[in-house]
């Protein structure tokens, strides 16, 4: 990808995330009108439609050959091909949003040759604006971050979210999966906010997060994924260890492989023994 290229989509992304910031700043403690998507753990307000629309509106009018995936407007996830493809999420967090607590953000991400060369994760509640392009480092608000060095998973402050435990045919899963983790490491969170928890990981705030359920799709990890990797950290396939498919977002990020691995274990494990007492 040209430089002059890469500073344009740079440049463009940042002025729609301010823009998109300001929407959701500004009506965060107002009245809204709230629909359920999956359930009633999986909102959507007409500020996320609002949001999505100033950004891919713009971006189509800048970059009318470019690919969209956006959570409010994508019915199906589309093969990601090499055409240059931005993956946006307008508002995550939206149950946050929705009560005002101040874990939220707009998410604005870009693939090209199916590999991510930019993420934003924006949160103009606490003013934090997580960056990355591919090879140039992570930054929040323009200072340089990087992963924790903590390799000792019982040293550890990992992150789960436990909303799943709502829904009926993962409770039991959810519940060893917490249950095996909590044991394990220092200790837990729940932010209920993918990207920027993912962000958090990258800050090393956090050692490590599993993130996979209903929900929960490329754009949630897409951006995030990049700034964690840029920050020396990674994200892997919760199933199979391997370096994650954006596509396949059944993701646990972490400070380092090691303790990457360890959380992979302990939830096939855990897994493994819901799968025993069904027998």
């Amino acid at each position: 990808m040209a430089r002059y290229a890469e500073n344009v989509y740079y440049e463009t992304a940042m002025k729609l995330a301010l823009e998109a910031a300001q929407i959701l700043r500004s009506s965060i403690s107002g009245r809204k009108n709230i629909d359920q998507k999956l359930g009633d753990w999986d909102l959507v307000t007409e500020y996320d439609r609002k949001i999505e629309d100033v950004i891919i509106g713009k971006l189509k009018q800048a970059f009318p050959d470019h690919r969209f995936i956006a959570e409010e407007s994508t019915k199906e996830l589309p093969e990601l091909t090499d055409t240059p493809t931005w993956i946006i999420d307008p508002i995550d967090g939206t149950m946050n949003f929705i009560h005002g607590f101040p874990h939220t953000c707009v998410v604005i991400g870009l693939a090209v040759k199916k590999q991510m060369v930019l993420g934003i994760v924006y949160n103009p509640v606490l003013e934090q604006l997580f960056t990355a392009r591919k090879g140039r480092g992570a930054f929040l608000n323009g200072e340089p971050i990087h992963v924790s060095k903590i390799e000792d998973l019982s040293k550890a402050l990992v992150c789960m979210e436990s909303g799943f435990i709502k829904i009926d045919d993962l409770r039991e899963k959810t519940v060893e999966r917490i249950q095996a983790v909590v044991r394990a490491v220092q200790g837990i969170r729940t932010l209920g906010v993918a990207a920027l928890t993912l962000c958090y990981v990258a800050l090393g705030i956090v050692e490590a997060y599993h993130i996979e359920g209903p929900g929960i799709s490329t754009w949630d990890i897409a951006a995030a994924s990049l700034i964690i990797s840029e920050a020396g950290g990674v994200v892997v396939d919760r199933v199979t260890g391997e370096p994650i498919d954006i596509m396949k977002p059944r993701a646990v990020a972490a400070c380092n492989d090691k303790i990457a691995q360890d959380v992979v274990r302990i939830i096939r494990e855990a897994d493994q023994r819901v799968e025993m007492r069904a027998k």
